[in-house]
């Protein structure tokens, strides 16, 4: 089963299941963004709109960008406002959505499934203003390690989504060769428990 696929099927439940690692990534965002002015804003890895519905509340423009188009169907359910524009797309594929547009793009829980990092960054980097931010929240690869991965529960079983191992340094210094540099970088802890592995890793990048 393909990312797309997943996401399709897990949407209906996506919302109500227990998921340390959806609740977590947005506390991160939250934390991680509070301070950040936000005009136009690209939120790629909507989902259902759990983090859309804080982030049109900083950003006078928020473009919100899927792969699953059952997960944005969630989305639209429950986000109305006239200042969000929600698109299905493939971000491996050459971005249509804006160049040098936005002051701010976030990434939740969207690279474990992206095999070349190199290309998403690229495009990124691309959309952005200079000056402006990139946010990235993602399943701690010291969790992939140990065999984490994005999973639901259906009839037929668990479903397992495709993911790709990355490491921190990868997230560092390929974002580093389109000109964005790491400005800050958080752990986050099931529980705040700094005994345990971190769940969440999530760092703050700005162009150049």
């Amino acid at each position: 089963m393909n990312t797309q696929q997943a996401y399709n099927q897990w949407a209906s439940q996506y919302d109500t299941n227990l998921n340390r690692t959806r609740d977590l990534e947005g506390k991160a965002l939250r934390e991680m963004l509070s301070q950040i002015a936000i005009d136009q804003c690209l939120e790629i890895g909507c989902g259902t709109g759990k983090n859309t519905e804080w982030l049109i509340k900083k950003a006078k423009h928020l473009t919100a960008v899927d792969l699953s188009e059952n997960m944005l169907a969630k989305a639209k359910e429950k986000i109305t406002a006239s200042t969000v524009r929600f698109l299905q797309a493939d971000i491996t594929k050459p971005w249509s959505f804006g160049t040098s547009v936005y002051d701010l793009v976030t990434f939740s829980l969207v690279l474990e499934h992206i095999r070349d990092l190199e290309f998403v960054f690229k495009e990124a980097a691309a959309a952005l203003k200079t000056g402006g931010n990139m946010y990235i929240g993602e399943l701690h690869p010291f969790k992939q390690y140990a065999g984490s991965k994005a999973r639901f529960e259906t009839e037929q079983g668990v479903q397992v989504v495709e993911c790709f191992n990355h490491h921190v340094s990868d997230f560092i210094q390929g974002a580093k060769r389109y000109g964005l540099t790491t400005i800050e970088l958080k752990e986050y802890f099931d529980d705040d428990n700094r005994n345990e592995v971190p769940r969440i890793l999530a760092l703050l990048l700005t162009k150049h």
